[in-house]
């Protein structure tokens, strides 16, 4: 059960920022965190996000509460006949590419038709029509560099954003070749220190050291090679420059794809809400004390 948690008023209070990590179905736990700050009727001046934190900040920041979201993920994912048949329909390969030609992916996706499938349908086309302002986070693939972006059409850099290595195809726009923002920027809340007084950050990355010690399979390796490698990224950033709150809600147990598992991962993140609830209430009492 939640507590209730009250934050001192003042005149001003400090504004907040935050930046939801990339993690996969892990990531779901962002919904849990936001809905905290709808909770405390706290308003994120500007939101980052990287990968599935990109997508959830998108519809987060185009003004769907985190209450409608945790419904709406609950509700796409309830039917596994039904998902599978979206999954499908967004399928870049074919199994005779592979088996005829020795080229493509028969089970590579295209992240915009998952958007178009998944997204709820409110969520704009362009940033400049969202309610937040949002920074999604990518990779030039080409220049192996960051590429941030902030305003255009939506879909193209949310889809650049999570588009993960082996399963998603890269997402061309605006002349550059875009792949996961994972492999640069994990968990964006440097973007978001001349933004607010307050910066949160949600990391899904952290933990998930397995207890078994068994040889992983060819989809195990890759996928934990990328968790692995975001979470370093992520240890050397929060060592040179942490955010104001660091969030990581209990979700090691999960698998990068268990999204079947929506209603388990959110609700795992529960004893994070208290926390950040805590946390924020203790700033705002720090920033009236100024």
């Amino acid at each position: 059960m939640n507590r209730v948690v009250h934050l001192p008023k003042k005149s001003r209070e400090p504004s907040v920022a935050i930046a939801l990590g990339s993690g996969g179905a892990r990531g779901l736990a962002h919904i849990a965190i936001l809905e905290a700050l709808d909770e405390l009727g706290v308003k994120p001046v500007a939101i980052s996000g990287t990968s599935i934190g990109a997508i959830i900040g998108a519809a987060y920041a185009a003004g769907i509460e985190a209450r409608h979201l945790h419904a709406h993920v609950l509700d796409a994912m309830r039917n596994g006949s039904q998902v599978m048949g979206k999954l499908f329909k967004a399928r870049v390969g074919r199994f005779a590419d592979l088996v005829l030609r020795g080229a493509g992916n028969p089970i590579m996706l295209d992240a915009e038709i998952c958007l178009d499938l998944f997204w709820p349908a409110s969520v704009p086309y362009t940033f400049a029509e969202l309610k937040i302002p949002l920074l999604v986070v990518a990779t030039d693939f080409h220049n192996r560099c960051e590429a941030v972006f902030s305003s255009g059409l939506l879909a193209p850099a949310v889809a650049g954003s999570m588009a993960l290595p082996g399963l998603i195809k890269p997402v061309e726009s605006g002349g550059r070749v875009l792949v996961d923002g994972g492999a640069v920027n994990p968990l964006p809340y440097d973007l978001l220190f001349d933004e607010a007084d307050v910066v949160v950050a949600v990391d899904v990355t952290f933990g998930g050291g397995s207890r078994k010690r068994r040889v992983p399979s060819p989809f195990d390796s890759m996928f934990g090679a990328a968790q692995i490698m975001q979470g370093a990224i992520t240890a050397q950033k929060l060592k040179s420059r942490p955010p104001d709150i660091l969030v990581r809600p209990a979700v090691e147990q999960f698998g990068v794809l268990e999204f079947r598992r929506a209603a388990h991962i959110v609700k795992s993140a529960e004893a994070a809400k208290d926390s950040i609830k805590r946390d924020l209430a203790a700033h705002f009492e720090a920033h009236q004390s100024r």
